[in-house]
């Protein structure tokens, strides 16, 4: 399988990209180049090489939890410049 320019320009379509003629193709030998890699990669015999997961033996390290005492939702808005109904009020950023 090989990339032609027709997939590059397909490719940046959908990407709503555009490409000068030359950087066409340069991403054509460039994607090229990405396969026959991948294609040398397949003649390797992994029948017997177990999936790698996690290449680092490690595990989440987790905190125990705790139980401890939290502010109430008055103390929490105490120091708000602005509250509505219970809740922190802040100026609209989206129009």
């Amino acid at each position: 399988m090989s990339v032609t320019i027709q997939d590059v320009e397909n490719i940046a379509k959908l990407a709503k990209l555009s490409f000068s003629g030359e950087e066409k193709e340069k991403f054509v030998e460039q994607f090229n180049q990405i396969l026959q890699y991948m294609e040398k990669l397949n003649e390797l015999d992994t029948d017997n090489v177990e999936p790698t997961y996690n290449v680092l033996e490690l595990s989440n390290v987790m905190r125990k939890d705790k139980v401890k005492t939290w502010l109430t939702q008055e103390e929490a808005l105490a120091n708000a410049p602005k509250s509505n109904h219970g809740f922190f009020s802040v100026p609209k950023v989206i129009g």
